[in-house]
């Protein structure tokens, strides 16, 4: 077999894998192994390390205790308020037997103080006027008020006693006293002098009557002695006014007699007004009060 043809064989094998260098459809399956290398490898990758994806939470918010917490309430702390007073009088007057009036030895009278209630409570009938010392005369040792008085009102308060046996001067020492048992009100007193029976002439009361209705009202007062004598008085009135003339009575004996009757017009809405009568004679001193008030 001549050289030739095995030379020939040889380059046409050559020549055929040099060509298939070239052929179109393995480039495109080349191209097609790269891709799908490409998409194995990503896809490798988003599986091993996945792209991290940033995400918002809101925070809640913070439970707030409650308001006494976190706060002081308006009564967490003690207020601070002005001291009570509660019970307070004012003495005003001796209505009846000022001090050193003369009375017969054992004789009964009856003895009146006007108090003004400058307290904030009102004295009610569990209040009482109650014997401290000195002489008693025959006085209860509690007397219970006889009605309520509001603050600001003004009540004559009055106990019963009989003069002594023998002469000489004598004086009871009383108070007032809540509803508590405390006494709240002291050093007011009765003081009488005995004269073994021929005691001063003296106006012992003088007392009030008061009808009608807002504006007009009718009034009466009366007089009361321990004895024969002439009373002169005059009218004193809650505006500052007064009787141009004083009246008067004559006793021929201890006893009562009417004054006078008037007819009074009080015609202040919402207010309040008095008239008083003042003994000249023999006692120099404020007696009795007609009270007017209309709603």
């Amino acid at each position: 077999m001549s050289k030739f043809p095995t030379v020939l064989v040889a380059m046409l094998v050559v020549a055929a894998l040099l060509a298939s260098c070239n052929l179109p459809f393995l480039r495109q399956n080349t191209a097609g192994v790269q891709t799908s290398a490409a998409l194995t490898v990503q896809a490798a990758l988003t599986s091993a390390a996945p792209v991290a994806t940033a995400t918002f939470t809101a925070a809640p918010f913070p439970t707030l205790p409650p308001a006494s917490a976190t706060m002081p309430s308006a009564t967490s702390a003690p207020a601070v308020t002005a001291t009570s007073n509660c019970d307070a009088a004012d003495f005003i007057t001796d209505v009846t037997y000022p001090d050193g009036t003369l009375v017969d030895a054992g004789s009964a009278f009856t003895k009146t103080w006007r108090f003004k209630n400058i307290g904030t409570c009102s004295w009610t009938t569990s209040y009482a006027l109650v014997f401290k010392s000195g002489d008693a005369m025959g006085g209860p040792a509690v007397q219970a008020l006889t009605g309520n008085v509001n603050p600001g009102q003004t009540a004559d308060v009055s106990v019963d006693l009989t003069a002594p046996a023998g002469s000489g001067t004598y004086t009871g020492n009383w108070s007032l006293r809540n509803a508590a048992g405390v006494s709240f009100f002291t050093g007011f007193y009765v003081q009488v002098k005995v004269g073994g029976g021929g005691g001063a002439f003296a106006v012992t009361n003088v007392g009030f009557q008061v009808t009608g209705t807002c504006p007009n009202f009718h009034y009466k007062f009366t007089i009361t002695t321990n004895g024969a004598g002439t009373v002169t008085y005059h009218r004193v009135f809650s505006d500052g006014g007064t009787d141009t003339l004083p009246g008067s009575l004559t006793f021929s004996a201890a006893g009562t007699k009417v004054g006078g009757e008037y007819d009074a017009y009080f015609g202040v809405a919402g207010g309040s007004g008095w008239t008083d009568v003042y003994i000249d004679s023999p006692n120099h001193q404020q007696f009795g009060r007609a009270n007017y008030s209309c709603p």
